[in-house]
This record gives C-alpha cells, structure tokens and sequence, in this order.
C-alpha cells in the first residue's frame, strides 16, 4: 500500500495559507497561488530592506547639506565631511541629520570645527 504523508503535507500547505492571511481572492484561499504569491513578497521585502537603507542615506546627505549652507557659516557638504574628518569628530551621517534638524547651535558649532580642520590642513600642505 502507498503511504501518502498527508499529514506532514497537510500541515505544510496549512503553515503557507496562514502566512498568506489578508491576502485578497484566491491568494489567500488555495495554497498553489498563495505560495507564488508570498514567494514574490518575501522577495520585494527583501530587495526594499536594502533600498530602505540607501534612501535613508540619501535623506540624511540632503539635510546635513541643506543645513549646512542654510547658516552664515555656509559650507558644502562634501568640505563639512572632508573638515569633520580631518578634526576627527566621529558622527555617523545618521546623527549628523539628527543634530541638524533638532539642533542648529550644536551643528553651527560643528560647521566652525570643520572650518578650522580644513584650513589647518590646508596650512599644513
């Protein structure tokens, strides 16, 4: 007699639809179109946890800059990282927009620094 494994298999096609809740139609009611269908999810979710990362960056650089030539102390973006490099102040981009968008004092304060690192390397060569 041929023995089936329904149960193993059942409870496999059971795990796919529950995962598959919400889904609209057929999508979440037959197990064949259910599993395309969070085969494609599972991959945008994937691909999008990389694009999220590379668009969050891109927002911090366009604040940092904007708040950077926005004082008296104007300086691009590109030289601020440049002289915050060369004075060693270790700010990720992250918490450089942070400070930028909350507090315009303390980053006014960080422009100078690297004012003065990049005419002291500048002095320097």
């Amino acid at each position: 007699m041929r023995v089936t494994n329904a149960p193993a298999s059942r409870k496999r096609r059971r795990k796919w639809l529950q995962a598959a809740k919400g889904f609209r139609l057929r999508r979440s009611k037959l197990y064949r179109y259910a599993k395309d269908a969070l085969d494609h999810g599972r991959q945008y979710a994937y691909r999008d946890r990389k694009n999220k990362k590379r668009s969050f960056r891109g927002l911090w650089n366009v604040r940092i800059n904007a708040a950077s030539r926005a004082g008296e102390e104007s300086i691009t973006f590109s030289r601020l990282i440049e002289g915050l490099k060369a004075a060693q102040v270790v700010l990720n981009r992250k918490m450089l927009a942070d400070i930028a968008a909350q507090d315009a004092g303390a980053f006014a304060e960080l422009v100078k620094v690297a004012r003065a690192a990049l005419k002291a390397k500048a002095a320097q060569n």
